[in-house]
């Protein structure tokens, strides 16, 4: 008997109290993890290595913008209006297809409300993305009501492109990209994008997250990214095809992690939905007027990409000169494939107070940080593999 027709009354703990329970999806939904703060040891300065931060914060001309910022008690504008019209100059492209969100997992989580569910029949939609990626995306895939269809990524721990065209069906609804992916740092390039599209049916709305486009932006290109047309760009392709959403942030290149800040960039088709599903006021006032100051400011904060790419190039030669193999990166992060010793690595970072993010059992992502960070983690990888 279903419990709508029960006469049965609720079951009730051992207390005697009514049990609140939360919908049965939130059973199968994994937990988000976010980075651990480091370890104190003694002697040792300690490093947060596990969330893709900026080390070096914000330009010196947002940071005014932030200190001087006096408005807390009034509402924000919930269009974004002055942000909006401040990338449509940067980026050449119509305000009305700009929508600002909390972060760019907020602005997906906007894009996943309007076109992805259950339906009145009770049927769900099916969302398909990459994985292992970002871990967010099955939280808010399953929160949304719709089912995720995840698929492996490939040998060099990029979005199997081919795979995940196969995996659409008539029940897709939205599909997700992650370039550079993260945790694993390749980025995709324009031709195979432009190649898997024009597999898409064009009712499927296709969202290319770029979290980390500003530092693929910056980033010397290998012979293979160079043949197949450079490495994806969503705006340029945007331009040309109307199911494709392209999401932002100003949370790592720009260093404004802590005031939740994104966008998506889609043509009216979309854009109209999403403004129906978009958080009110999800944007603060303070959030807006550091991210105009920064658009204002591209290239200092460009000054300090260029310096975490080449970091991060340094990391990755030196991991390479030792005898790792590691993935391409393209992001402000490396990847290290320990699969089952991943823990044990991240044990050992801990013990010289470093955080590093452990994706057990399949790696470790590690930020890039201050050159005294970066040194010691290179350091601790060498006593790993003498280990091993």
């Amino acid at each position: 008997m279903s419990p709508e027709n029960s006469s049965e009354p609720p079951a009730r703990d051992a207390a005697g109290h009514r049990g609140i329970t939360p919908r049965p999806v939130f059973d199968q939904l994994p937990a988000y993890a976010a980075g651990k703060p480091p370890k104190v040891v003694e002697g040792l300065r300690q490093f947060k290595l596990s969330s893709n931060e900026n080390p070096l914060g914000p330009v010196p001309a947002v940071a005014e913008v932030i200190d001087a910022f006096r408005d807390t008690h009034l509402y924000p504008d919930p269009l974004s209006t002055r942000l909006r019209e401040a990338l449509a100059g940067q980026l050449e492209v119509p305000a009305e297809d700009i929508v600002t969100g909390a972060g760019s997992l907020g602005a997906l989580t906007q894009i996943l409300a309007a076109f992805a569910g259950q339906n009145t029949d009770g049927v769900q939609d099916e969302v398909v993305y990459p994985w292992r990626s970002f871990e967010a995306y099955p939280i808010v895939v399953g929160l949304a009501g719709a089912r995720s269809v995840q698929v492996p990524l490939s040998d060099d721990g990029g979005n199997d492109l081919e795979a995940m065209a196969a995996a659409i069906t008539e029940r897709t609804t939205v599909v997700l990209l992650c370039s550079p992916n993260n945790p694993t740092g390749p980025a995709l390039t324009r031709d195979a994008v432009e190649a898997f599209l024009a597999k898409v049916p064009e009712h499927v709305v296709v969202v290319l997250d770029e979290a980390y486009y500003e530092f693929c932006r910056l980033s010397e290109l290998t012979e293979r990214e160079r043949a197949e047309g450079g490495l994806a760009e969503g705006v340029s392709l945007y331009r040309e095809h109307l199911n494709l959403v392209v999401l932002r942030t100003f949370s790592k290149a720009a260093g404004l992690a802590g005031l939740r800040v994104g966008y998506s960039i889609a043509h009216p088709e979309i854009t109209r939905s999403l403004r129906v599903s978009a958080t009110p006021f999800a944007v603060s006032t303070l959030a807006e007027s550091a991210s105009v100051a920064a658009i204002a400011h591209q290239e200092e904060i460009d000054e300090q990409v260029r310096w975490i790419v080449a970091e991060r190039e340094r990391i990755v030669a030196a991991l390479r000169e030792d005898g790792w193999q590691i993935p391409t990166t393209r992001a402000n992060f490396v990847w290290l494939p320990l699969g089952e010793r991943s823990a044990a690595f991240a044990q050992l970072a801990e013990e010289h107070a470093l955080s590093v993010r452990a994706f057990h059992p399949e790696g470790v992502r590690v930020s890039v940080g201050p050159r005294e960070a970066n040194d010691r983690f290179l350091e601790i990888c060498r006593h790993f593999r003498e280990r091993v």
